[in-house]
């Protein structure tokens, strides 16, 4: 085997130079040639030489991609980024280019002003009534004529309550019939009348006694305008088959069914007639409890005059010297039957807890006025057992004291020692955990005036004034 002399190996190197300049080769791929060059003398390491075939290999898959995409404008940095260029003579240059070249602009909003998205026209431009062009071929003699009104299709079972049942739990927090009875308007019962009082009585019954309270009121306001005797008596009728499932949620319903009956002939809505036309004619335990029930409210009441007083004499619509009259008679009766738990049903009953002030005031006045000391220990009990159980809230005690604080002068011109009691109330009542300091802080006491008359020798008075 024959080795290549030195003056081979430069004729290579120099037929090597002039392959660069052949059509095979650019000047991009001089690394390519040097690459070999080096190969020949040996002076590269491996991982350089690794390193040159990458690059190499590199830049002929970019200068593929980059005689590929020359349509689109693309080109590639020297870092090996690639970087959208729009070329001018591309015909995308000429979509992209946004520079108007007609010379027509003048720099006014288009149509006037009149263009844009939700807007009908210029400034200023009034639009007459269109008028109908009988040679249209749509046109029809009988659409002058037509009057377009809204429809509101009947309720379902499903969307009656899905619809009514908002109203009437809405009803219980403000009380005003007026408002449900415009909003029942909007609705299209229809057939559905009849169950608006079944809807209304079943949501009281799992309330309170001011929601039934309110029920009655509802069932008399609407009687007459929107539901009549007929839909009414339906309705009772179809609560007395339903009475056996309403059992099962409220045990107590048909004993309050049948005080909603009796209302509801005292009111007027029923005939006095319904109850007996169920005699003799009722299999159902609960039915017969029910029209029993309303027998005996009816049979109490005199010259059929109404039964207000059917579910109790409590919630916010009650007058308000009325529920101060029943709070002085609850405490009445807690003095006389010393009975704390008794005291707090009753108060709880009236559900009014935004004028339990009302009994805290009650209560330190009766303390006030009284003589000895057994009315001062069980109102300091009932005091602190009706805050201990959270029925009277820090709001409700505070404005009770402070109505106190105010009214003390007048409340001391009745009862002389009206001062040191209240000082000595409010005293036990901090120490028991009743009030906070703010509320003892605030307490008035009368100073002790000196006497200087003849035999005092100048003494203070033991009692203030």
């Amino acid at each position: 085997m024959e080795i290549e002399g030195p003056s081979e190996v430069n004729a290579n190197i120099v037929e090597s130079d002039n392959l660069n300049d052949s059509l095979f080769w650019g000047n991009e791929d001089q690394a390519g040639v040097e690459e070999i060059e080096n190969e020949i003398n040996g002076n590269w390491p491996v991982t350089s030489l690794n390193e040159a075939r990458l690059n190499a290999k590199a830049k002929r898959r970019l200068r593929k991609n980059s005689s590929r995409d020359s349509g689109r404008g693309d080109s590639v940095s020297d870092n090996g980024e690639s970087s959208r260029v729009v070329l001018p003579t591309s015909p995308r240059a000429k979509l992209m280019d946004r520079k108007s070249r007609t010379g027509k602009g003048r720099g006014l909003p288009k149509k006037g002003g009149a263009g844009g998205k939700g807007v009908w026209g210029p400034p200023g431009q009034v639009y007459d009534v269109e008028e109908i062009d009988v040679k249209d071929p749509n046109y029809d003699e009988d659409q002058e004529n037509c009057v377009y009104e809204t429809t509101v299709l009947p309720l379902d079972e499903k969307t009656f309550e899905k619809s009514v049942t908002p109203i009437v739990q809405e009803y219980f927090e403000h009380g005003d019939t007026n408002e449900v009875a415009e909003m029942l308007r909007d609705l299209n019962l229809g057939y559905m009348k009849c169950g608006l009082p079944v809807l209304a009585v079943s949501l009281a019954l799992e309330g309170k006694a001011s929601h039934r309270e309110m029920t009655s009121k509802l069932l008399s306001d609407l009687c007459g305008t929107l539901l009549s005797t007929a839909d009414v008596e339906k309705s009772f009728d179809q609560l007395l088959q339903e009475l056996p499932e309403l059992v099962l949620d409220t045990p107590k319903a048909p004993q309050l069914v049948g005080q909603f009956i009796a209302r509801a002939v005292g009111d007027g809505i029923l005939s006095k007639n319904y109850i007996d036309g169920y005699k003799g004619t009722v299999d159902c335990d609960h039915s017969r409890a029910a029209l029993n029930r309303a027998t005996v409210l009816l049979s109490m009441t005199k010259g059929g005059r109404k039964i207000d007083s059917v579910w109790g004499s409590g919630g916010g619509q009650q007058p308000v010297k009325k529920l101060a009259k029943e709070i002085d008679m609850l405490l009445k009766e807690y003095l006389l039957s010393n009975d704390v738990s008794e005291a707090e049903r009753c108060l709880q009953e009236l559900e009014v807890p935004h004028f339990h002030h009302e009994l805290v005031y009650e209560a330190i006045l009766m303390v006030l006025e009284a003589t000895g000391d057994t009315t001062y220990k069980l109102m300091l009990n009932l005091l602190a057992a009706l805050w201990k159980s959270a029925v009277i809230t820090l709001d409700q005690m505070k404005r009770g004291y402070d109505r106190i604080y105010s009214e003390i002068p007048d409340i001391n011109l009745d009862a002389p020692h009206a001062y040191s009691v209240l000082e000595r109330f409010v005293e036990d009542c901090f120490k028991a955990g009743i009030i906070s300091k703010q509320i003892r802080d605030l307490c008035p006491s009368r100073g002790r005036k000196r006497f200087v008359s003849e035999g005092d020798g100048g003494r203070l008075k033991c009692e203030s004034y």
